[in-house]
């Protein structure tokens, strides 16, 4: 990574010379206060019918310009730098391919604001924003699966495709086999060190032609872990339905999640299983995947600074000169 800002100050003990600006024009005003006239005269009523000249209303700027002059010399003491850092990165490697049912029944309204398939891509989306360095990939199913986005590091791409996902995409069932071999084949040519699949369905397998232990054994053949999340709540949930008569109601529905199976293809691979019935669980079970599965990142920083000093000390000294230039003509004081 390169081109990162970086402000600095080589030697920023200078900046307490700031301090003595406001001492500086507090004593300026404070004896201009105490100056008295050298000359009396009787009345000062008809000179002070006299409009100010431009030269006393700006009679100030001398100051200004000697207190802007002593800042910058100040901040170019401090050697002000602005420059870029290098870092090499130096990662064991990890691969994570996400498997998301979207079968009908992630339609049910039990886990509040929304239905399963809306709160588990929130939570989703939050556990890609929250990895680093680490290729990503999405795979979804129902009756069929299909890769919705191959291993990447874009994981604004990432997201933008996971937002996409929605019921309909392929016809309805839920094929986990097929899924998990799926996501076993995207990650099978994977040069990572670490490799996981992170499969979270709320239903049993009723489609595909591959047995979810079978192809849990072949991600196992290939060093691939599975983490393993049922969703849903037990016993009768309400779900939106789409009624050909009465379009859009509200009907119960009771899901059972396969949990023996579950467990028995994560215990294969050396993963986890995990049972989720509310959206708070389900935030936890991708926070503890987070926790487990991180990669080590070694990482070198070169820093390339350019000095600045050199320009604030050139605009001093014009200021410098600007005001011994006024005060010798424009500005001179007569004693």
């Amino acid at each position: 990574m390169d081109g990162v800002n970086l402000p600095h100050f080589q030697n920023p003990y200078f900046l307490i010379g700031l301090g003595t600006i406001p001492f500086l024009a507090w004593d300026y005003f404070r004896k201009n206060q105490k100056r008295k006239a050298s000359i009396r005269f009787p009345s000062l009523a008809i000179i002070k019918r006299v409009p100010h000249s431009l030269a006393y209303r700006a009679r100030h700027m001398l100051l200004a310009l000697r207190l802007l002059a002593i800042a910058l010399m100040c901040i170019a003491l401090a050697r002000p730098q602005y420059g870029e850092a290098i870092e090499d990165v130096t990662t064991n490697g990890l691969d994570i391919m996400l498997t998301l049912d979207i079968s009908g029944s992630m339609r049910t309204m039990d886990f509040k604001p929304s239905n399963r398939l809306v709160v588990a891509k929130k939570v989703i989306e939050n556990f890609i924003l929250g990895r680093q360095h680490d290729r990503i990939g999405l795979v979804i199913f129902s009756g069929k699966s299909f890769t919705q986005c191959p291993l990447t590091l874009d994981y604004g791409i990432l997201t933008e495709f996971l937002r996409r996902v929605d019921f309909g995409m392929v016809e309805d069932g839920t094929a986990i086999g097929t899924a998990l071999l799926n996501s076993t084949n995207r990650l099978r040519l994977s040069g990572a060190k670490s490799k996981v699949i992170i499969l979270l369905t709320d239903g049993a397998n009723n489609a595909g032609e591959v047995d979810p232990v079978t192809a849990a054994k072949a991600a196992k053949a290939l060093n691939i872990k599975i983490y393993a999340i049922g969703v849903g709540k037990e016993g009768e949930q309400p779900i939106e339905v789409d009624d050909p008569l009465f379009g859009k109601r509200i009907v119960s529905v009771k899901t059972d999640v396969d949990m023996p199976m579950l467990q028995t293809i994560a215990t294969l691979t050396g993963g986890r299983w995990y049972r989720a019935q509310d959206a708070k669980a389900l935030e936890g079970i991708y926070e503890d995947i987070d926790k487990l599965e991180k990669t080590e990142v070694k990482t070198t920083s070169y820093y390339r600074y350019h000095e600045l000093f050199r320009n604030l000390l050139i605009i001093a000294l014009l200021i410098l000169l600007l005001e011994t230039a006024l005060a010798n003509t424009r500005f001179m004081k007569i004693p």
